[in-house]
């Protein structure tokens, strides 16, 4: 009888799960990432506070890919060459590039544009992309900043499960400046639709909302509805500072 030679044991290696890192400014970016995107395979981790968001963290994490859900300061250049950084800008770069995506289309008469995952890069929204979806711009700002989160949650899912290869920008480049607290002073709107994108378009919180000063006080107009030949909005009145007497 012949004896059995012993085999060797085959050593078993786990293979650790991908890491992915989803940072967000928000208050909605938090709960959204928590509703869709906490549960899908994977480890997931959340940034919400400027401060944590180092290179040196995110190099601990070492995460497959760093989603920018909504970001309002400038990532580290660090940041950026050491990972793979998406974000999800609210136009159809090239056309867009640039800061108050949302405000500026509105302003310029677009109904509905597209949300971009693009990798980010040293130039602001200029890297390649990896898809775009389209992205309705009817309601308030806030309502459209949430619609985007959401959107850009399904796109995240989407980006993990697929891993696409970015491709480069196509077209003649648009720039978007951003806009600064003294452009929401209402000037001469036109119409009363008009005014109501206007309203409408700056209506979300962290925004200046659009405002009048007039007698001595400031008019801050929220929450804008157009009907029946008529514009009704909430308004905060509110005394407008007098300036220091000069010394």
């Amino acid at each position: 009888m012949k004896s059995r030679r012993a085999q060797p044991r085959r050593s078993v290696v786990s293979r650790r799960p991908a890491r992915y890192l989803v940072v967000g400014c928000k208050p909605w970016n938090r709960r959204i990432f928590d509703e869709h995107l906490a549960g899908l395979p994977g480890e997931w981790s959340y940034i919400g506070d400027r401060d944590q968001l180092t290179a040196e963290a995110v190099d601990v994490l070492a995460p497959r890919y760093v989603f920018f859900l909504h970001w309002s300061w400038k990532v580290p250049d660090a940041l950026i060459a050491r990972h793979e950084c998406v974000c999800f800008h609210m136009t159809d770069v090239p056309y867009g590039r640039g800061g108050s995506p949302l405000q500026n289309l509105i302003a310029r008469g677009h109904r509905e544009t597209k949300l971009t995952a693009l990798r980010m890069t040293a130039a602001f929204d200029a890297g390649p992309v990896y898809l775009k979806q389209p992205l309705s711009l009817e309601g308030g700002a806030e309502e459209i900043l949430i619609r985007a989160t959401r959107l850009a949650a399904a796109m995240v899912a989407r980006l993990v499960r697929e891993t696409p290869a970015p491709v480069p920008q196509r077209g003649a480049v648009v720039a978007f400046k951003r806009r600064k607290p003294a452009e929401s002073a209402i000037a001469a709107p036109g119409s009363l639709d008009a005014l109501h994108d206007f309203i409408r378009m700056l209506d979300a919180d962290g925004y200046p909302p659009a405002f009048l000063e007039h007698a001595g006080f400031r008019f801050e107009f929220k929450r804008p509805a157009l009907y029946d030949g008529r514009l009704v909005a909430d308004v905060k009145i509110t005394p407008v500072p007098r300036p220091e007497p000069s010394p």
